[in-house]
């Protein structure tokens, strides 16, 4: 029995990896996780080998189905075809860390090397999230989780993003951003050179320290990972809910910097004047903080009035599945079967 053309989906993020492998009419055939992709950090050698990692995961799924299946079923030679030297026919992956093309490419020629097959194409992780949460292919997405970034598509395909490379390429926010600025405005009314805020107690509760300052030294001694500032993160939303001034001044900030990300993507693809969905994903979006949604809803309708925002809280890697069916020339019955998958509650 010929098998169905299969794409190999990668959502690779900066605290975990997963992969999908997908058939052309849409269905599932198994999900594998890892850890971290982090190219930036290990280079691109290690951060494809945790995609290996997932993949393995993913054949440990596919093989207990074959087991339970006729010789001749298509999830067999589906399964022949993921531990093959070919590899997939097509393998679509979104990656963090793939910020530029030429860092795409970079990566594309280490998948293609490690045998995923000659068909490779590699975007950045919020490419996924435009696909996963847009009702189709084009619109705008902006992630705000540890960071933030955005991207837009036009209806023709042209695109519109930015080098997401943080503070030295404009970007502000995010759980990271928000922690380091909670830090910063704790430290300053402590000493006395900003104004009183709540703030400075956060920052020695959630450490656990006597002062902020003690905090500052642990981190400028190596003795706590700055990374973790943006564990403060939800204390910032709840002491802005709480009244704080200086708090809800970062939550407006963040508010606006997502608009303004988006507003400049419609912009740039000439999209402002037409209605367009803004899809909007990451840990601080998704978790429809109230003062957030509020201001950020403010913001879109003064800046883009006719974006229509989504928050997409589905699996990034059903978008990159939905990118690799497209490259493929898959029918609508299929996507809406892989929607369905992902997303049951929502896909009849």
């Amino acid at each position: 029995m010929a098998r169905p053309r299969l794409v190999l989906a990668v959502d690779g993020g900066n605290s975990k990896t997963d992969v999908a492998l997908v058939s052309e009419d849409g269905e599932v055939l198994g999900t594998g996780r890892a850890g971290p992709f982090v190219p930036q950090r290990d280079g691109a050698a290690a951060a494809v080998g945790v995609v290996e990692a997932a993949v393995a995961a993913v054949a440990g799924v596919v093989e207990a189905a074959v087991a339970a299946l006729p010789p001749a079923d298509g999830i067999e030679a589906a399964f022949a075809a993921l531990g093959s030297a070919d590899g997939v026919d097509h393998l679509s992956a979104c990656l963090a860390g793939a910020d530029l093309p030429v860092e795409e490419e970079a990566l594309a020629r280490e998948f293609t090397a490690r045998g995923f097959g000659a068909d490779v194409v590699v975007r950045n992780d919020t490419f996924a999230l435009l696909r996963a949460g847009a009702s189709a292919p084009w619109g705008v997405a902006v992630v705000c989780g540890a960071g933030t970034n955005a991207v837009g598509v036009s209806p023709a395909g042209e695109v519109a993003r930015f080098p997401a490379l943080g503070p030295i390429s404009g970007d502000w926010g995010g759980g990271h951003g928000l922690g380091e600025q909670a830090l910063w405005h704790a430290v300053r009314a402590e000493d006395g050179r900003g104004v009183p805020t709540a703030l400075a107690g956060l920052v020695t509760s959630h450490f656990g320290t006597r002062t902020v300052e003690e905090l500052v030294l642990e981190i400028h001694f190596g003795r706590l990972d700055g990374a973790r500032l943006h564990e403060l993160a939800p204390g910032v939303f709840a002491m802005a809910a709480a009244g704080d001034a200086v708090a809800r001044s970062l939550v407006a900030r963040q508010a606006e910097e997502v608009a303004v990300m988006a507003e400049v993507c419609l912009r740039r693809l000439g999209l402002l004047e037409t209605p367009a969905e803004v899809v909007l994903g990451g840990g601080l979006l998704t978790a429809r903080d109230p003062l957030l949604t509020s201001l950020l809803d403010t913001e879109l309708a003064v800046r883009a009035p006719r974006a229509e925002p989504v928050v997409a809280d589905v699996p990034p890697v059903m978008g990159a599945a939905l990118l690799g069916l497209d490259h493929l020339g898959a029918s609508d019955t299929a996507r809406t079967r892989l929607r369905a998958h992902f997303e049951p509650s929502r896909t009849p």
